[in-house]
């Protein structure tokens, strides 16, 4: 009797463990965030890159990025009266048709003309992508790229833009990219690196447009606290072990 009480009382030690390990994947704090607004006040500079076959003509250089005055108004109203909105355009060329594909990616806004990428943190665990687009009918495909804490990158499809006007595309964050650790701090954050439009081959691809406005989350920010939750916080561990003192007898 008192062995089956014993382990009884075990089994229960050993659900309560596993319960506060996965506490964090069953709590939810939902929240919409703001990646990227495209209204010029943002840390970031984006810039764009086509493949092969991308228009060269007379020195201009295809495909092209230009901030313009323009907004879904299903988000922001019709009304442009005192309104500083922007959406961020993409002007297309190609001199083939084919699976031809535009990258566009953000920089350090405080940086030089030739810096490199600049990855943009996404906090929590994120659920959705979400942002607004508008398309011509084009036969195209828009994806994003996200790097997982391993330095995986992983490619999230947005949708295809055979449509017209401003449209909303959600993506759900599949469940095998990687936001969780066993270990602390559990949560384990993405970065977005990218988005990537593809051409369909049987697309008319001489001259094009798309624009982008409001791109954002839906995320999980929920961590539970323990007792000494601050020695989990990567950059407060940084501050200690850059100014603590040796051990005795350390190197």
């Amino acid at each position: 009797m008192k062995k089956d009480i014993f382990k009884v009382v075990c089994l229960i030690m050993m659900a309560s463990i596993a319960s506060s390990v996965l506490a964090d994947e069953r709590t939810l704090n939902l929240e919409s965030i703001v990646l990227e607004s495209f209204d010029g006040d943002s840390n970031y500079t984006w810039k764009t890159m086509g493949s092969k076959f991308a228009t060269t003509v007379d020195g201009e250089t295809y495909p092209k990025l230009l901030l313009v005055p323009a907004w879904p108004s299903a988000v922001f109203g019709a009304n442009r009266e005192g309104k500083d909105l922007k959406s961020l355009g993409i002007w297309g060329r190609f001199d083939r048709q084919g699976y031809n594909w535009i990258d566009i990616y953000p920089t350090a806004a405080d940086g030089e003309d030739d810096a490199g990428p600049a990855e943009i943190p996404i906090p929590g665990r994120v659920q959705y992508l979400d942002m607004w687009v508008w398309g011509s009918n084009l036969r195209c495909t828009l994806e994003a790229y996200v790097r997982d804490y391993q330095g995986v990158v992983h490619i999230i499809p947005l949708g295809n833009l055979t449509f017209e006007g401003w449209k909303n595309l959600r993506a759900t964050v599949p469940a095998n990219i990687p936001q969780f650790k066993r270990v602390l701090p559990h949560i384990a954050t993405l970065t977005f690196v990218k988005f990537r439009v593809w051409t369909q081959p049987v697309e008319q691809v001489g001259n094009f447009y798309i624009y982008l406005d409001q791109f954002k989350i839906v995320t999980d920010t929920f961590e539970s606290k323990h007792d000494g939750d601050e020695l989990a916080d990567p950059a407060h561990v940084q501050e200690l072990w850059s100014s603590g003192t040796a051990a005795a007898g350390s190197n």
